[in-house]
């Protein structure tokens, strides 16, 4: 056999020892297209290790049904506030700031923590989203002068987070809206005020500027997601973009609501929509009613959530029972977004919807508890 296989390489051109050597470079090059196809699993894997630790170790934390439903059976708004002080998450926003801006801060550190460690690929739009609290105080800062409020007063609207606090701090002592919108001419924010500022001169509303910010923040964050190219932005990009659409949803009922048409709706509604898209959100503007409004929805992945509640909207007469129905439904979307990527942005989503519909409920009872004898029963079923 070895002789054969001798006059075999002799046959080619070739001596043993240069067999033998092509022999060991083949096998190197085979061992090496081995290492890279198992190893790519763990490199796709790897840049989430840390992040994925830390968000399981907060989401530990998070409050569950037992310690929600005891929060609902305080009796007033001090026992909510002492009970909250027991947690080491809300105690030392609570040290510092009342209950309602100790809530505010504690999301606004959530999302400066979830852009710090979100790896490199999927950073964008969570660095977005830490945005939330500079464009909050923009508008607590429209607010207070539009209202009047002098500087102490406007400063105790104000989250003291994001990266433009300290400037709109002091801002507190503008004289009024217009002067709020000249002095942030260095700020992302300037050209969409700028644009909406004859709107507010002709209205005297800070709705237009309040939408325009809305508007500008809804967008960057869609286009924040660049085209999915694998499974982890896949993800963030359905999860972000039910974000968009529900929000608009939200605008577009509440319009409905109050009687407007299309052209009062349409300056205010980002057409860039997830599912949504430009045409199916003009059909929804143009529908004469809230009822039109849901039965155009369907076949788009929103129908049923409100279709559901329908009957109790027309028991009511209220658009809360819709805009608690899309809550709902964007929170177990993103449960099931959580769900499929455990070892890569799947804990990432999980955790920061979980946290953000905690302080919504957080609110929500607080909300309940300053009113007297507000039922706890009634207060469970405003919960999301």
């Amino acid at each position: 056999m070895a002789d054969q296989i001798a006059t075999l390489i002799s046959s080619v051109g070739l001596t043993q020892e240069t067999f033998l050597v092509l022999c060991v470079i083949s096998l190197l090059v085979v061992g090496a297209v081995v290492v890279i196809i198992t190893s790519r699993p763990i490199l796709d894997i790897y840049p989430y290790l840390n992040p994925s630790a830390r968000v399981r170790a907060r989401k530990g934390r998070l409050f569950d049904e037992k310690q929600i439903s005891e929060i609902v059976e305080t009796s007033n708004i001090e026992e909510v506030e002492n009970y909250l002080k027991g947690v080491p998450e809300y105690a030392d926003v609570l040290d510092e700031y009342p209950l309602d801006k100790a809530l505010d801060v504690e999301r606004a550190n959530t999302y400066e923590f979830i852009a710090r460690l979100a790896p490199k690929d999927i950073k964008a739009p969570f660095a977005v989203m830490s945005k939330k609290a500079d464009i909050d105080n923009i508008k607590s800062l429209l607010t207070a002068k539009e209202v009047g409020y002098d500087a102490d007063e406007t400063k105790e609207l104000l989250i003291p987070c994001g990266a433009l606090y300290n400037d709109l701090e002091s801002l507190a002592d503008a004289e009024n809206v217009t002067d709020i919108v000249t002095s942030l001419d260095n700020t992302e924010y300037a050209a969409v005020l700028e644009d909406a500022l004859p709107q507010y001169e002709n209205t005297n509303m800070i709705l237009p500027l309040e939408s325009a910010l809305d508007k500008y923040y809804l967008g960057k964050l869609l286009r924040s997601t660049d085209v999915p190219s694998d499974e982890n932005k896949q993800i963030l990009y359905a999860y972000v973009g039910t974000q968009v659409d529900v929000t608009n949803l939200k605008l577009i009922i509440r319009a409905k609501e109050d009687g407007l048409d299309y052209d009062a709706i349409s300056p205010y509604i980002l057409d860039e929509g997830y599912q949504l898209r430009e045409w199916k959100l003009k059909d929804l503007m143009e529908s004469p009613d809230v009822t039109n409004v849901v039965s155009g929805l369907e076949g788009t992945k929103y129908s049923s959530a409100l279709t559901d509640v329908v009957p109790v909207y027309n028991e009511t007469g209220s658009v809360a029972v819709f805009e608690k129905a899309l809550d709902v439904y964007a929170s177990e979307y993103s449960k099931s977004l959580a769900s499929k990527k455990p070892l890569g942005i799947g804990p990432i989503i999980g955790y920061l919807s979980q946290k953000e519909n905690e302080i919504k409920n957080l609110k929500i009872i607080a909300r309940a508890k300053r009113e007297v004898d507000f039922p706890n029963a009634k207060i469970m079923e405003m919960l999301i």
